[in-house]
């Protein structure tokens, strides 16, 4: 069965080599430098530059639909044949809206509330980005349900880092 890993810049090269990722989705500030691991070919990582905000700031990139129309499209591509690693700064809040987002979008048949059960109970940090959750939400015509059930797991334990995790596309 594949699945989603889940971690920080910082943990990502053991994430890659421990699972043996060959595709990566990178949602980090766009001025950020992020060296693709070496196991990774260019074209099987995908780089979102995004700030993790949720309403407009002066010189920030906020999560838009079309950052959200190219990870789903990354995740329809994705042949998952190996893990898909997904990571951001500290694998908190884009990470996990990212892994949450293509579970839902790769298995139309998960349940959004048990989904994000799992999601807190493998990572307790977890605070997904809820303009993401939101925007993929209407995309995937799941009216509300993903929003409603991001929101009922609360905001995650305070962490400068998450612990990575493994997210699973069937329950």
């Amino acid at each position: 069965m594949s699945y989603l890993v889940v971690s920080s810049l910082a943990d990502l090269p053991v994430a890659v080599s421990s699972h043996g990722a060959l595709d990566v989705v990178t949602l980090i500030n766009a001025d950020t430098v992020v060296d693709r691991p070496i196991s990774i070919a260019a074209d099987r990582h995908l780089f979102i530059g995004m700030n993790d905000i949720i309403e407009p700031m002066d010189g920030m990139i906020l999560p838009g639909v079309e950052h959200i129309d190219q990870l789903l499209e990354f995740g329809r591509r994705w042949d998952r044949a190996k893990p898909l690693a997904v990571h951001c700064f500290a694998g908190i809040s884009r990470s996990t809206a990212a892994a949450y987002i293509l579970a839902c979008a790769i298995n139309p048949d998960l349940d959004e509330q048990a989904l994000a059960e799992e999601l807190r109970r493998r990572s307790p940090s977890a605070t997904p980005n809820s303009l993401m959750v939101e925007i993929a939400d209407a995309k995937l015509g799941r009216d509300g349900r993903m929003v409603r059930a991001i929101e009922s797991i609360g905001r995650g334990e305070i962490a400068f880092s998450g612990t990575p995790f493994v997210l699973p596309l069937e329950l």
